[in-house]
């Protein structure tokens, strides 16, 4: 399986200059996964009228059923795009989220009718507020490796994009409850 995410990470490295992403800027020799310098974090595909800038998505432990995974849009257009889906082959299904006060609660809750990505502006999906969930792992998600995951929106059509696997964070949800 290690040979396969291998494989596949270098594949979508390759195809960074293939399928037209941008990488800004230079590599420093033995940057680590989950820095502001990540390559994967310079990364930037157009869909539509839409930027999409720096994929990537949590580690999880073996066994671990949902993963987070997150990313900015920024909608260059004159019209609205709602981001409706998201799915990667390797969890059952993908759920675009949020996180939402409910009186003194927390809650988080899938968005049944997508998530507006309004004329002009920027919403990024963060630990914390709006992102993607990875449902039904088939696979833990190991830090320094890659997966595609393809985001459906309402006018820009479908993109599959390389997630950066970065390592777990104080900072990212705890999605431990969420196992369905």
């Amino acid at each position: 399986m290690f040979a396969l995410r291998t494989t596949l990470a270098a594949t979508a490295i390759a195809c960074v200059t293939l399928n037209g992403f941008a990488i800004a800027g230079d590599m420093k020799h033995g940057e680590q996964a989950g820095h502001s310098m990540d390559k994967m974090d310079m990364v930037e595909h157009q869909a539509g009228d839409l930027m999409l800038k720096a994929p990537f998505a949590r580690a999880t432990l073996p066994n671990q059923p949902v993963a987070g995974a997150f990313l900015t849009i920024t909608n260059m257009g004159e019209d609205d795009d709602v981001l409706i889906s998201v799915s990667t082959p390797v969890a059952e299904r993908g759920e675009v989220h949020e996180m939402a006060m409910e009186g003194d609660t927390m809650k988080m809750r899938p968005l049944a009718d997508g998530l507006v990505i309004p004329a002009g502006e920027t919403v990024e999906l963060k630990p914390g507020g709006y992102h993607l969930m990875f449902m039904k792992l088939q696979e833990p998600l190991v830090e320094g490796e890659m997966v595609e995951a393809t985001l459906e929106f309402q006018n820009a059509g479908s993109v599959t994009l390389p997630f950066s696997i970065q390592g777990k964070s104080a900072k990212a949800m705890d999605h431990s409850g969420h196992g369905s």
